[in-house]
């Protein structure tokens, strides 16, 4: 607008920037949060400081710049403060502890296991307890016993094969055809 001779600028109203301007500086909010009820209430926080300084802004032009610099440390502070909650109770929340399998089941199991192992040929016998009760690499039983790592795999195969069908320890670890917790433990899942 100009009068006589001179440029003056007209200030904008507060709510009609506001109007103008709140799909621009929604998706900047949106842009700061995940949450579309928190980029609303960013905003709105933002609009109130904006408010306030109104009158303090020199240049109206750079006002959208003034707001998005809001945004950002409103959400800065808001990040600053989150807090977690924590409630008060009568009672810890404790999980509930895992079952304990029984001492004696698991000796039965070892034992039978143990059995088993001392009816494989030896050459197997000494692989299996290598790689599995002393839980060596498959090149350090090689290098060990003196033998190519291939032959390992595959005597270590032959022997867990038969270890899975031994009967006498398939009666000890999958009583009435289930399998136990114990036998799930135990080193033959190789």
């Amino acid at each position: 607008m100009t009068t006589s001779g001179s440029t003056s600028q007209v200030t904008p109203s507060f709510a009609s920037y506001v109007q103008a301007r709140r799909p621009v500086l929604m998706r900047t909010a949106r842009s700061l949060t995940s949450d579309p009820n928190d980029a609303e209430d960013l905003l709105q926080t933002a609009l109130t400081k904006t408010y306030v300084a109104w009158d303090r802004i020199a240049d109206h032009r750079a006002v959208d710049g003034y707001v998005r610099r809001t945004l950002v440390n409103t959400r800065t502070s808001q990040w600053r403060k989150r807090r977690v909650d924590e409630y008060v109770t009568g009672e810890l929340p404790e999980p509930e502890p895992l079952p304990v399998a029984d001492p004696a089941e698991q000796q039965a199991v070892r034992d039978a296991m143990w059995q088993a192992v001392m009816r494989l040929p030896a050459r197997q016998r000494a692989m299996v307890v290598l790689r599995y009760y002393e839980d060596l690499s498959e090149v350090r039983t090689a290098e060990v016993l003196g033998v190519s790592v291939g032959t390992v795999k595959s005597a270590v195969s032959r022997a867990l094969t038969k270890l899975r069908g031994d009967l006498s320890l398939a009666a000890v670890i999958t009583p009435a055809g289930s399998e136990s917790a114990v036998a799930r433990q135990q080193p033959m899942a190789a």
